[in-house]
């Protein structure tokens, strides 16, 4: 379930994309930043810290007085939020009963009680060392997300899914920009391998951090090469394409070669099967170890284009794919 996810939305709580835990009523013994760190929670033996047990998660300390803890998560970037990801790994004796979640839409870095804050979920009852989806249905795109839990204790992530409600009314109609951008709403639907790193990376703010900070395959040991398949925040037409392999040194693509579509429709498995035959956008070109490729000169002109399928072969490891253009009117 947690894998389909990934293919239908994007965690608007990361902290690559902007998303910051803001404010929390109590985080004694774990920093409230680490409820949205995006490695999977992690304990370690024997670790302590002034406070007592380190934590891989929020966590706060024994309720002695009435009420109960919460925290503010700022996304980072508006969005329409499809549900909620609670994990309490690692918390057994000491993670939260019951949880709520609300949301709203603020300018403010932490909304105060005015900031019309709606309740999206019932009074939850949660388990330790466990890990749950929680689906809601909200049609407006908010900014914020306040998780309550009754009385204390810990929570290892929260995961927002969802996807970015970019304002594209705002954006100039001569302005060039990433459409594939993760803060513009671009995100991966399905790629034919993600051994080493995962589609959503292609899509990820600024360039990669390091090898694991890109889309990978594993060796391919068979005939044919790898593909991911990935939907633009807005129909545009494409002027320039970029190709990064940073980090990628013995285990880049040999070569790489896009084909790209107006409209998809199906299942990730439907629309990958359709692909195969979408139009050149980019023929193949020659790729380099650790290097921005920028093309511009060979693209073809599909108009505009909403879903494109980068292919490399015959496999390896891409950073950051870059579609700039402008928004179709």
């Amino acid at each position: 379930m947690f894998e389909d996810l990934r293919r239908r939305y994007v965690n608007l709580a990361q902290p690559r994309l902007g998303a910051e835990v803001v404010y929390a009523t109590d985080d004694f013994f774990a920093d409230k930043a680490r409820l949205i760190h995006p490695a999977e929670p992690a304990f370690i033996p024997g670790k302590y810290d002034e406070n007592g047990k380190w934590m891989d998660g929020w966590e706060s300390r024994r309720k002695r007085i009435p009420g109960h803890d919460w925290c503010v998560i700022r996304l980072g970037a508006a969005g329409l939020v499809a549900g909620f990801e609670i994990d309490t790994s690692h918390f057994t004796g000491n993670y939260p009963p019951g949880a709520e979640i609300e949301v709203c839409r603020s300018d403010e870095a932490v909304p105060d009680e005015q900031a019309g804050w709606t309740k999206v979920t019932a009074r939850l009852a949660l388990k330790g060392d466990d890990r749950v989806y929680v689906p809601i249905e909200h049609d407006e795109p908010v900014t914020h997300v306040r998780l309550h839990i009754f009385p204390d204790g810990g929570v290892a992530r929260l995961r927002v899914w969802g996807r970015v409600a970019k304002d594209w009314s705002a954006v100039d109609a001569e302005a060039r920009l990433d459409l594939l951008a993760m803060e513009n709403g671009g995100r991966g639907i399905i790629a034919n391998d993600e051994h080493y790193g995962c589609i959503e990376n292609l899509t990820a703010p600024g360039r990669g951090v390091n090898m694991g900070d890109g889309w990978e395959t594993r060796r391919r040991r068979e005939p044919g090469h790898d593909w991911a398949v990935l939907e633009l925040g807005a129909a545009g037409r494409i002027e320039e394409v970029v190709v990064d392999t940073a980090f990628f040194k013995g285990n880049y693509p040999d070569r790489c070669f896009l084909q790209a579509a107006s409209a998809a429709t199906g299942s990730p498995e439907e629309i990958a099967a359709a692909s195969e035959s979408w139009p050149l956008l980019l023929p193949e070109a020659k790729l380099e170890a650790d290097k921005v490729h920028i093309f511009r000169d060979n693209l073809a002109d599909l108009g505009a284009i909403r879903f494109v399928r980068l292919n490399i072969v015959p496999d390896g490891g891409v950073s950051r794919l870059r579609l700039i253009g402008r928004v179709a009117r």
